[in-house]
């Protein structure tokens, strides 16, 4: 490549590959070194499709352009790597003119773009949601304390074969008073007080006292990359996101065989998400919360993080939504990419800015 050319495939804001006559990895941009987690000299010559995995039958189609000459176009398909979940992506792979046989791919996630966009909905199902627990609160809890307290009553002149319809209404009412308090404390948190964090600190805060409580059963590994930076956030706030996803983990394992949780962390430089208004920001710190239980319901995976969608029995769906909700508000982006026996909730979290340096 020229100088122009060079700069012109560095600069490109997705992950661009060329593919030799071979189906070997020629060379690859820096976006597509993020994206792959691999660097391009470990990466150049080896199969792409052996580092590269697309969930269509692509093979066929891809062999057919390169005959023809013709460019492919393949949209909504995941792309894994190997190393990190797969994103939903667009491909565009069109023939090198000055190279006969040689292919270039460029890869455009998603997912990142519409994460964003699920997160403004999830803003405005919160805003929803805050809106409906005040109502709920003022005009629904006191009615419902007045017809346990009645239901108690009426309890002290049955006959104990009927005091079992009491109970149920007692217990019922004292349950909707419960799920009424979930969604005021969904309604009520706070703006995140942000400031430089130890991510591995908060990480080790959660795991200590999931040990000491609802993850007893539970084996739960520590696999940190010791050289990442400080994030920006509400040390608190990431703490009680944590503690919600190693709960829930621990809640899907066996209690009596319990389960594996692995708590991962890396850093990728490259790492950009795409708001729907066009603009973008950098997520370089990346915290990953492994399990090992039997993954979410393939009915509720996509809307996992919407208020009232819940895959435990009795849940009430606010779990998620609160994580959703506060890892939004830190301007970072969470995903899940769950099958049977391995379950990934990934946050991807901004670094701290540097600290100026001080003049001599």
């Amino acid at each position: 490549m020229g100088e122009l050319d060079t700069n012109i495939w560095s600069s490109l804001p997705v992950p661009a590959i060329l593919i030799d006559e071979n189906d070997q990895i020629g060379d690859l941009n820096p976006a597509a070194e993020g994206f792959m987690n691999n660097s391009a000299k470990w990466l150049t010559g080896q199969p792409i499709w052996d580092r590269l995995a697309v969930d269509a039958p692509l093979e066929e189609s891809f062999a057919r352009a390169r005959e023809q000459g013709t460019p492919l176009f393949v949209n909504d398909v995941d792309v894994g790597t190997g190393n990190r979940p797969p994103l939903v992506c667009n491909l565009q792979i069109a023939p090198l003119t000055d190279k006969p046989g040689w292919m270039i791919m460029l890869i455009s996630p998603r997912e990142l773009a519409g994460r964003m966009t699920q997160s403004h909905s999830v803003k405005s199902a919160a805003k929803s949601a805050i809106g409906m627990a005040e109502m709920l609160a003022h005009e629904i809890k006191n009615p419902l304390a007045g017809i346990a307290g009645a239901a108690q009553l009426l309890s002290m002149s049955l006959s104990p074969e009927d005091l079992e319809l009491t109970d149920l209404i007692v217990v019922e009412t004292r349950r909707i008073v419960k799920l009424l308090e979930q969604v005021e404390q969904f309604g009520n948190l706070s703006a995140p007080e942000r400031r430089e964090v130890n991510i591995h600190d908060v990480l080790d805060r959660a795991r200590r006292s999931s040990l000491l409580g609802f993850g007893a059963h539970m084996k739960i590994i520590e696999d940190y990359d010791p050289s990442l930076p400080m994030a920006l956030g509400d040390p608190d706030q990431l703490l009680q996101v944590i503690l919600n996803l190693i709960k829930n983990a621990s809640e899907a394992a066996d209690p009596r065989e319990g389960g594996t949780i692995r708590l991962h962390t890396f850093y990728e430089h490259s790492f950009r998400l795409r708001r729907a208004d066009g603009s973008g920001q950098t997520l370089p710190l990346q915290v990953e919360i492994i399990d090992d239980g039997p993954g979410l319901p393939p009915d509720i995976k996509g809307d996992i993080f919407d208020p009232f969608v819940s895959g435990k029995e009795n849940g009430t769906g606010l779990g998620l939504a609160l994580v959703s909700k506060i890892i939004s508000d830190h301007d970072g982006w969470i995903s899940v990419d769950s099958v049977p026996g391995r379950t990934v909730f990934r946050i991807s979290l901004p670094r701290a800015p540097a600290a100026p340096k001080e003049s001599t």
